[in-house]
């Protein structure tokens, strides 16, 4: 049967499953392509030295950065995607954050629409992806409701969905002590299905193993969970896993696009779906891999790349986490409860008119997250008696967009090789059958294939982010010292930790500048769509989840009222 799907979706994760999840509901019949098995629901789920060190849900992949030298990204190739296994801080960006800010190392440009434009979709993401927040007692404001906490909120037309995560006693503490100083906190947005009302009810057992983790109890809003286990047994949903993508295939026109050349790990010759459109949602990085690799006569420079904006303004946030360190105990199991914004817009010197980032903790911490930093044949005690005494704090600072931060490949040419992962093949995991020592075969790029070329920039905002913060912990009496928690992210969330990538085919009014328009679709293709964090314009300082579900259900309505009818 010709064309026989309305939509082919390339990825699983926050764009791709939001996308997939509105339009099967609509009864459309969409293709689900999603180049990884199930991420296995094992006890290793939990397990610190398996994550972190062992990198067991991370790809095998080898990529190389902008001197050449071997990369090894944290990606996480999943049902699902990222979202297995993020942090579920789902904020939305600032109202400020879609205009021109300016910032110590650059400009942060205008999006082509507005936060008034997104904040419906805000609101039903929040309510999808089961959100835990407080906008606390501010009176009403134009549009719906303001923040008591946080000055920087922008307005929400409802109230969150459901209450926000309570503090234990550490953490309480240190926040009763901070805004002595004069800092407002906020509750942090995050979703996690926790019921504290009634614990016997609740999905989540707010245990110490969350934050980078994926979730054994499947408690944690993801895509997997919250949208295509929702729909992959409707009679309208093909979900075809361990399948990637290689290339899209163009009309002789290069005006749209025909098929998607997709490789079975099953299948040692490459198969070609139809559909009426395709959503690209692979990721900023393999979004624009893609369409590199699929370059013909007439998109010689790669798909939809006129603009040669194609892989360029990558960004993933200046971050970093933070020990601090107190002669007092913290037996806190759960510490994402509370973060400021009081630094967001503003450094607390006038002499310094630029905006600094955010504050938020850790959700969880263990002492073997330590040991990429610690000196060699430093005593596990040692670590473990630090990690009894300290408090882990994420600092976040907005990644200014670079054209020369950029994806780039090799040769045009995709190229494969076999690799395996844990993980259950197949559309339905048999659930009598334990999946831990199960290994699904895989395709990955081979090494060197994909560069992704990076320079840091806003670096000095970052560094005094980060001075403003120890100093408050300081003077609250809440941190004797501090030490960088490097650890966390394997050598500082270095080029490896991809978790928050963004802008490689940035959207915009003008085709000359920007490679989608404000529905997401590509300029130059009329049936091409990218539906996750590739189309940002800038990067903000918050975490870019929500945003990307967000921006998916716009794009969900869209297509629905003006495209597939």
């Amino acid at each position: 049967m010709a064309n026989p799907y309305d939509a082919i979706i390339i990825g699983s994760g926050a764009g791709g499953g939001t996308l997939a999840l509105h339009l099967a509901r609509a009864g459309k019949r969409i293709l689900i392509l999603e180049r990884g098995p199930f991420l296995p629901q094992e006890k290793l789920n939990w397990d610190t030295s398996a994550v972190f060190l062992e990198n067991r849900y991370h790809t095998t992949e080898t990529w190389h950065d902008k001197d050449d030298k071997p990369l090894h990204p944290q990606q996480a190739y999943y049902v699902g995607g990222q979202t297995k296994v993020y942090g579920a801080a789902l904020f939305r960006m600032r109202a400020e954050d879609f205009g021109v800010i300016q910032h110590q190392g650059g400009i942060s440009p205008a999006w082509p629409i507005t936060y008034a434009d997104m904040e419906p979709f805000y609101t039903r993401a929040e309510e999808l992806f089961h959100v835990h927040g407080d906008l606390g007692t501010a009176p009403a404001v134009p549009g719906g409701f303001a923040s008591s906490y946080d000055p920087t909120e922008p307005f929400h037309s409802k109230p969150y969905p459901y209450p926000a995560l309570s503090s234990e006693p550490r953490m309480a503490a240190i926040e009763a002590d901070v805004r002595k100083l004069g800092i407002h906190t906020f509750p942090i947005p995050v979703g996690l299905k926790l019921n504290e009302a009634n614990p016997a009810a609740s999905k989540c057992v707010r245990c110490d193993t969350c934050d980078g983790y994926p979730c054994l109890v499947h408690a944690k809003s993801d895509a997997d969970i919250n949208c295509i286990r929702e729909i992959m047994d409707l009679p309208n949903v093909t979900l075809l896993t361990n399948s990637r993508v290689l290339r899209l295939l163009t009309n002789s026109a290069g005006t749209a696009i025909t098929a998607v050349e997709v490789q079975h790990t099953d299948s040692s010759a490459p198969a070609t779906y139809e559909a009426h459109i395709v959503a690209l949602c692979a990721g900023a990085i393999n979004s624009a891999v893609i369409l590199l690799q699929s370059a013909n006569d007439k998109h010689p420079n790669g798909l939809a790349n006129g603009s040669d904006q194609v892989g360029r303004n990558f960004m993933y946030h200046q971050a970093d986490a933070l020990l601090a360190l107190s002669t007092i105990d913290n037996h806190d199991t759960y510490t994402k409860t509370w973060g400021t914004n009081d630094f967001y817009f503003r450094d607390s010197d006038p002499a310094y008119p630029f905006p600094l980032g955010q504050v938020q903790p850790v959700g969880s911490f263990h002492h073997e997250m330590m040991k990429g930093d610690a000196p060699p044949l430093t005593p596990g005690f040692i670590l473990e008696g630090m990690k009894k005494h300290a408090v882990p704090w994420w600092l976040t600072t907005e990644d200014l967009p670079d054209p020369n931060n950029r994806v780039t490949l090799r040769n045009a040419t995709p190229s494969s090789l076999a690799a395996s992962q844990p993980g259950p093949a197949g559309p339905h995991p048999d659930s009598g059958v334990s999946p831990s020592n199960q290994s699904a075969a895989v395709t990955i790029a081979q090494p060197g294939h994909i560069k992704l070329s990076y320079t840091p920039n806003n670096t000095k905002s970052f560094e005094r982010l980060k001075d403003r913060w120890v100093d408050i912990l300081k003077q609250a009496g809440h941190a004797d010292t501090s030490i960088p928690f490097h650890a966390y992210f394997k050598k500082r969330i270095p080029l490896e930790g991809v978790g928050h990538q963004n802008g490689t085919l940035r959207f915009g009014h003008d085709p000359a500048t920007s490679v989608l328009d404000i529905h997401c679709k590509a300029h130059q293709l009329d049936n091409l769509y990218v539906v996750d964090a590739s189309f940002f314009a800038s990067a903000s300082a918050v975490n870019p989840s929500l945003t990307i579900i967000a921006n998916a259900i716009r794009i969900a309505d869209h297509l629905l009222a003006e495209v597939l009818t």
